[in-house]
């Protein structure tokens, strides 16, 4: 297992896999980077790939300190600087989104081109997702939790034809004290002031019909990112980018091979 050194110490695991330019796939809150499992080879015939367990996930170390998706971006510097990588597209979904976000603003020099998949600019400018939705994932009986999540990450038809195990809820080694940190991370949020900062060709792809982070948060994304790119996958929940793959990466390949172009 390879290992970066952040400045505090915490070392974190990362993971480079292809041959070609860089592009850096973070996760959603509370997952390593098995959250890219089922997708990640469809970059490899024109990129490798590069991931990293977050602090408090997988291989890399779990202090009981506050976590927040600066931090998080800095973790990502110290793995970039392992590597010698100067600079790396960078891909994030849901909180992957927001350590991505952090990453473009307060680090253009180390960002070429920027995805931002079914995530949002957090605080008070951001759309929260329904109370429904809060209460389906707070039930308390053993499973519920997890079935709500479940159907707010994929359409009932995928779930009927792919009832096998999913990357994408969490990683289940995590202990506790790292869960309440990636989620205090993850609320504590608030990109709205430094989004007109990025300076790297954005595109927001986000789920018509995702409720676990609400549709609006990508318009709200592309109208304050200057230049953005908007594109939205008709019927796809939060994780468009494992269901929808055959669409979804493909046009993020797309983008990232046409951002450059005049």
């Amino acid at each position: 297992m390879t290992h970066a050194m952040a400045p505090d110490g915490t070392r974190v695991a990362y993971q480079l896999q292809g041959q070609g330019t860089p592009l850096v796939l973070l996760a959603g809150q509370a997952n390593n980077h098995h959250w890219w499992d089922a997708t990640r080879a469809d970059f490899h015939p024109a990129r490798s790939t590069l991931t990293l367990d977050y602090r408090g996930t997988g291989d890399s170390d779990k202090p009981d300190t506050p976590y927040s998706t600066q931090l998080f971006a800095q973790d990502v510097i110290a793995v970039l600087d392992e590597l010698g990588i100067d600079r790396a597209d960078v891909y994030g979904a849901s909180m992957g989104g927001r350590v991505a976000q952090q990453l473009a603003a307060r680090h253009p020099h180390r960002v070429g081109a920027l995805v931002l998949g079914c995530t949002s600019p957090g605080g008070p400018h951001s759309v929260e997702r329904g109370n429904d939705v809060r209460q389906a994932l707070a039930q308390p009986q053993p499973g519920a939790a997890r079935q709500a999540l479940l159907e707010l990450m994929y359409t009932p038809r995928w779930l009927a034809s792919h009832p096998g195990s999913h990357h994408t809820l969490g990683d289940p080694a995590m202990p506790a004290h790292a869960r309440r940190h990636h989620l205090a991370a993850s609320n504590r949020h608030d990109a709205w002031d430094i989004l007109p900062d990025i300076s790297a060709p954005t595109l927001v792809v986000h789920g018509s019909d995702d409720l676990l982070n609400p549709t609006a948060n990508a318009h709200l994304l592309s109208d304050r990112i200057p230049n953005a790119r908007l594109h939205l996958i008709p019927e796809a929940r939060h994780a468009y980018f494992e269901e929808f793959r055959t669409h979804a990466s493909p046009l993020v390949l797309d983008f990232l091979t046409t951002a450059y172009e005049p």
